[in-house]
Protein backbone atom coordinates (compact mmCIF):
# COMPACT_ATOMS: atom_id res chain seq x y z
CA UNK A 1 0.00 0.00 0.00
CA UNK A 2 1.21 3.36 -0.83
CA UNK A 3 2.64 5.40 2.22
CA UNK A 4 0.31 8.84 2.74
CA UNK A 5 0.55 11.93 1.29
CA UNK A 6 2.15 14.17 4.32
CA UNK A 7 -0.64 16.25 5.97
CA UNK A 8 -0.86 19.06 8.04
CA UNK A 9 -3.41 20.92 10.24
CA UNK A 10 -5.17 22.28 7.44
CA UNK A 11 -5.38 19.15 5.27
CA UNK A 12 -6.66 17.61 8.49
CA UNK A 13 -9.69 20.59 9.03
CA UNK A 14 -10.53 20.11 5.08
CA UNK A 15 -10.85 16.28 5.28
CA UNK A 16 -7.98 15.76 2.87
CA UNK A 17 -4.89 14.31 5.30
CA UNK A 18 -4.17 10.66 5.18
CA UNK A 19 -4.77 10.21 1.72
CA UNK A 20 -3.16 7.26 -0.24
CA UNK A 21 -3.02 8.58 -3.53
CA UNK A 22 -2.58 11.76 -4.89
CA UNK A 23 -6.15 12.86 -6.53
CA UNK A 24 -7.62 12.11 -2.59
CA UNK A 25 -4.87 14.16 -1.24
CA UNK A 26 -4.79 17.20 -3.67
CA UNK A 27 -8.09 19.19 -2.50
CA UNK A 28 -11.59 18.88 -1.49
CA UNK A 29 -13.69 16.89 -4.19
CA UNK A 30 -16.61 17.82 -5.57
CA UNK A 31 -16.82 20.83 -3.32
CA UNK A 32 -16.70 24.82 -3.28
CA UNK A 33 -13.83 26.01 -1.00
CA UNK A 34 -14.19 29.99 -0.23
CA UNK A 35 -11.00 31.42 0.94
CA UNK A 36 -11.40 35.07 2.32
CA UNK A 37 -9.09 37.32 3.55
CA UNK A 38 -8.21 41.31 3.87
CA UNK A 39 -5.77 43.43 4.30
CA UNK A 40 -3.90 42.87 6.95
CA UNK A 41 -3.75 39.26 6.44
CA UNK A 42 -3.03 37.99 3.19
CA UNK A 43 -4.73 34.64 2.37
CA UNK A 44 -2.75 33.81 -0.96
CA UNK A 45 -0.35 30.99 1.42
CA UNK A 46 -3.94 29.30 0.56
CA UNK A 47 -3.92 29.20 -2.82
CA UNK A 48 -0.47 27.97 -3.29
CA UNK A 49 -1.13 24.99 -0.87
CA UNK A 50 -3.85 24.06 -3.07
CA UNK A 51 -2.01 24.48 -6.06
CA UNK A 52 0.98 22.47 -4.51
CA UNK A 53 -1.25 19.63 -3.50
CA UNK A 54 -3.31 19.23 -6.99
CA UNK A 55 0.46 19.55 -8.94
CA UNK A 56 2.73 17.24 -6.62
CA UNK A 57 4.58 15.82 -9.76
CA UNK A 58 5.30 16.14 -13.29
CA UNK A 59 3.72 12.73 -13.61
CA UNK A 60 0.63 13.53 -11.59
CA UNK A 61 -2.82 13.07 -13.05
CA UNK A 62 -4.34 15.96 -11.50
CA UNK A 63 -4.74 19.20 -13.38
CA UNK A 64 -5.39 22.98 -12.50
CA UNK A 65 -7.21 25.31 -14.58
CA UNK A 66 -5.89 29.08 -12.92
CA UNK A 67 -8.04 32.12 -13.21
CA UNK A 68 -5.65 34.63 -12.46
CA UNK A 69 -6.59 38.39 -11.96
CA UNK A 70 -4.01 39.50 -8.96
CA UNK A 71 -1.16 38.44 -9.97
CA UNK A 72 0.48 36.94 -13.27
CA UNK A 73 2.31 33.85 -13.96
CA UNK A 74 6.06 34.69 -13.08
CA UNK A 75 4.75 35.78 -10.04
CA UNK A 76 3.43 32.33 -8.94
CA UNK A 77 5.74 30.31 -10.83
CA UNK A 78 8.76 32.32 -8.90
CA UNK A 79 6.77 31.48 -5.21
CA UNK A 80 5.64 27.89 -6.24
CA UNK A 81 8.82 26.71 -6.73
CA UNK A 82 10.42 27.93 -3.68
CA UNK A 83 7.39 25.33 -2.46
CA UNK A 84 9.02 23.05 -4.84
CA UNK A 85 6.37 23.28 -7.34
CA UNK A 86 7.76 23.90 -11.29
CA UNK A 87 4.48 25.56 -12.76
CA UNK A 88 6.79 25.75 -16.40
CA UNK A 89 6.81 22.29 -16.34
CA UNK A 90 3.12 21.63 -15.36
CA UNK A 91 1.85 24.04 -18.03
CA UNK A 92 4.40 22.78 -20.86
CA UNK A 93 2.81 18.80 -19.96
CA UNK A 94 -0.54 20.27 -20.08
CA UNK A 95 -1.73 19.63 -16.74
CA UNK A 96 -1.91 23.33 -15.46
CA UNK A 97 -3.97 25.79 -17.46
CA UNK A 98 -2.89 29.64 -16.60
CA UNK A 99 -5.75 31.92 -17.83
CA UNK A 100 -4.37 35.44 -17.27
CA UNK A 101 -6.97 37.52 -17.03
CA UNK A 102 -5.08 40.66 -15.96
CA UNK A 103 -5.78 41.74 -19.36
CA UNK A 104 -9.46 40.91 -19.23
CA UNK A 105 -11.49 44.15 -19.82
CA UNK A 106 -15.02 44.88 -20.00
CA UNK A 107 -15.27 48.16 -22.49
CA UNK A 108 -16.83 51.17 -20.28
CA UNK A 109 -20.20 51.82 -21.38
CA UNK A 110 -21.00 48.28 -22.77
CA UNK A 111 -24.08 46.70 -22.19
CA UNK A 112 -25.04 43.97 -20.24
CA UNK A 113 -25.40 41.39 -22.81
CA UNK A 114 -21.95 42.37 -23.91
CA UNK A 115 -20.79 41.68 -20.19
CA UNK A 116 -22.78 38.53 -20.26
CA UNK A 117 -21.23 37.08 -23.20
CA UNK A 118 -17.60 37.70 -22.31
CA UNK A 119 -19.08 35.57 -19.18
CA UNK A 120 -20.11 32.72 -21.25
CA UNK A 121 -17.00 32.99 -23.18
CA UNK A 122 -14.83 32.70 -20.38
CA UNK A 123 -16.88 29.99 -19.07
CA UNK A 124 -17.06 27.90 -22.34
CA UNK A 125 -13.43 28.10 -22.51
CA UNK A 126 -13.10 26.73 -18.84
CA UNK A 127 -16.07 23.56 -19.70
CA UNK A 128 -13.78 22.83 -22.78
CA UNK A 129 -10.37 22.30 -20.67
CA UNK A 130 -12.34 20.34 -18.12
CA UNK A 131 -13.96 17.86 -20.75
CA UNK A 132 -10.50 17.47 -22.03
CA UNK A 133 -8.88 16.60 -19.35
CA UNK A 134 -11.38 14.04 -18.45
CA UNK A 135 -11.94 12.52 -21.79
CA UNK A 136 -10.46 9.06 -22.50
CA UNK A 137 -7.57 10.31 -23.76
CA UNK A 138 -6.25 12.39 -20.50
CA UNK A 139 -7.83 10.32 -17.76
CA UNK A 140 -7.19 13.45 -15.20
CA UNK A 141 -8.19 12.20 -11.98
CA UNK A 142 -9.11 15.75 -10.72
CA UNK A 143 -9.59 18.99 -12.13
CA UNK A 144 -9.09 22.21 -9.67
CA UNK A 145 -10.57 25.30 -11.26
CA UNK A 146 -9.06 28.09 -9.06
CA UNK A 147 -9.71 31.74 -9.35
CA UNK A 148 -6.80 34.15 -7.02
CA UNK A 149 -9.24 37.05 -6.32
CA UNK A 150 -12.98 36.97 -7.41
CA UNK A 151 -13.54 40.64 -6.31
CA UNK A 152 -11.24 41.76 -9.09
CA UNK A 153 -13.72 39.74 -11.37
CA UNK A 154 -16.64 41.59 -10.29
CA UNK A 155 -14.83 44.68 -11.19
CA UNK A 156 -13.36 44.08 -14.24
CA UNK A 157 -17.56 43.66 -14.84
CA UNK A 158 -17.85 46.95 -13.92
CA UNK A 159 -19.41 46.22 -10.82
CA UNK A 160 -21.96 43.88 -12.07
CA UNK A 161 -22.05 40.83 -9.06
CA UNK A 162 -24.77 39.59 -11.15
CA UNK A 163 -22.68 38.21 -13.85
CA UNK A 164 -20.12 37.24 -11.66
CA UNK A 165 -22.19 35.02 -10.08
CA UNK A 166 -23.91 33.54 -12.72
CA UNK A 167 -20.51 32.45 -14.05
CA UNK A 168 -19.55 31.18 -10.83
CA UNK A 169 -23.18 28.90 -10.40
CA UNK A 170 -21.61 27.69 -13.61
CA UNK A 171 -18.66 26.73 -12.27
CA UNK A 172 -20.59 25.23 -9.16
CA UNK A 173 -22.02 22.78 -11.30
CA UNK A 174 -18.78 21.33 -12.64
CA UNK A 175 -17.88 20.09 -9.09
CA UNK A 176 -20.60 17.64 -9.06
CA UNK A 177 -21.22 16.85 -12.94
CA UNK A 178 -17.35 17.02 -13.81
CA UNK A 179 -16.38 16.05 -10.32
CA UNK A 180 -14.10 18.79 -10.41
CA UNK A 181 -12.80 21.03 -7.27
CA UNK A 182 -13.32 25.09 -7.37
CA UNK A 183 -11.17 27.19 -4.82
CA UNK A 184 -11.87 31.03 -4.95
CA UNK A 185 -10.46 33.71 -3.10
CA UNK A 186 -11.89 37.37 -2.38
CA UNK A 187 -11.23 40.15 0.30
CA UNK A 188 -13.63 40.32 3.47
CA UNK A 189 -12.87 43.91 4.22
CA UNK A 190 -14.36 45.02 0.78
CA UNK A 191 -17.76 44.40 1.76
CA UNK A 192 -16.98 45.71 5.02
CA UNK A 193 -19.17 48.84 4.80
CA UNK A 194 -21.68 47.76 2.17
CA UNK A 195 -24.84 47.41 3.42
CA UNK A 196 -27.63 44.72 1.96
CA UNK A 197 -26.70 41.98 -0.05
CA UNK A 198 -23.01 41.35 -1.37
CA UNK A 199 -21.02 38.95 -3.46
CA UNK A 200 -19.16 37.89 -0.80
CA UNK A 201 -22.33 36.64 1.17
CA UNK A 202 -23.67 35.24 -1.97
CA UNK A 203 -20.24 33.07 -1.83
CA UNK A 204 -20.78 31.87 1.75
CA UNK A 205 -24.22 30.75 0.86
CA UNK A 206 -22.65 28.62 -2.11
CA UNK A 207 -19.78 27.96 -0.29
CA UNK A 208 -19.40 24.39 0.75
CA UNK A 209 -16.03 24.89 2.77
CA UNK A 210 -15.17 28.74 3.73
CA UNK A 211 -11.63 29.31 4.73
CA UNK A 212 -10.90 32.40 6.70
CA UNK A 213 -7.23 34.35 7.21
CA UNK A 214 -7.37 36.50 10.08
CA UNK A 215 -5.05 39.00 12.03
CA UNK A 216 -4.76 37.71 15.75
CA UNK A 217 -6.64 38.93 17.88
CA UNK A 218 -4.09 39.73 20.24
CA UNK A 219 -2.61 41.68 17.66
CA UNK A 220 0.79 41.83 15.91
CA UNK A 221 3.55 38.71 16.58
CA UNK A 222 6.53 38.05 14.99
CA UNK A 223 6.61 34.06 14.81
CA UNK A 224 2.70 34.20 14.35
CA UNK A 225 1.85 35.62 11.25
CA UNK A 226 -2.18 34.96 11.75
CA UNK A 227 -5.21 32.46 12.26
CA UNK A 228 -7.29 30.01 10.26
CA UNK A 229 -10.62 29.42 10.46
CA UNK A 230 -12.10 26.40 8.70
CA UNK A 231 -15.87 25.95 8.20
CA UNK A 232 -17.15 23.02 6.80
CA UNK A 233 -20.72 23.41 5.85
CA UNK A 234 -20.76 19.97 4.14
CA UNK A 235 -19.53 16.93 4.24
CA UNK A 236 -19.84 13.71 2.19
CA UNK A 237 -18.93 10.17 2.15
CA UNK A 238 -15.67 11.06 0.18
CA UNK A 239 -13.87 12.82 2.70
CA UNK A 240 -11.66 11.37 4.86
CA UNK A 241 -12.80 13.43 8.44
CA UNK A 242 -13.23 17.21 9.01
CA UNK A 243 -16.31 18.06 11.60
CA UNK A 244 -19.55 19.01 9.97
CA UNK A 245 -20.60 22.94 10.74
CA UNK A 246 -18.01 23.09 13.39
CA UNK A 247 -15.09 25.82 12.83
CA UNK A 248 -11.52 24.52 13.36
CA UNK A 249 -8.99 27.35 14.26
CA UNK A 250 -5.63 27.09 14.06
CA UNK A 251 -2.40 29.75 13.91
CA UNK A 252 0.38 30.09 10.97
CA UNK A 253 3.59 31.21 10.34
CA UNK A 254 4.14 32.20 6.50
CA UNK A 255 8.19 31.17 5.60
CA UNK A 256 9.91 31.11 2.51
CA UNK A 257 9.87 27.85 1.32
CA UNK A 258 7.21 25.94 3.84
CA UNK A 259 3.73 26.95 5.97
CA UNK A 260 3.41 25.98 9.63
CA UNK A 261 0.33 25.51 11.19
CA UNK A 262 -0.05 24.96 14.60
CA UNK A 263 -2.62 25.29 17.76
CA UNK A 264 -2.37 28.38 19.99
CA UNK A 265 0.46 28.23 22.22
CA UNK A 266 2.29 24.92 20.80
CA UNK A 267 4.36 26.67 19.21
CA UNK A 268 8.23 25.12 19.64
Amino acid sequence: MSAAYPSNLLDDALGTAGAADSAAASCPRRRFVLVEDCVETSGAFVLHHFVKRALPSSETREAVIFLALAQNFSHYDRVLRKLGCNLSIHRDKKKLFFLELLKLQFPDGVGWNDNEAGFIDLYGGIQRTVESCRSPERRVATVTILIDDISLLEIAAGGSADHVLDFLHYCVTLTSEMDCSLIVLTHEDVYSHTEGPTLLSHLEYLADTIIRAEPLRTGLSADVHGQLTIVNKTLTTRDHGGSQGKAQNFHFRVKENSVDYFYPGTLA
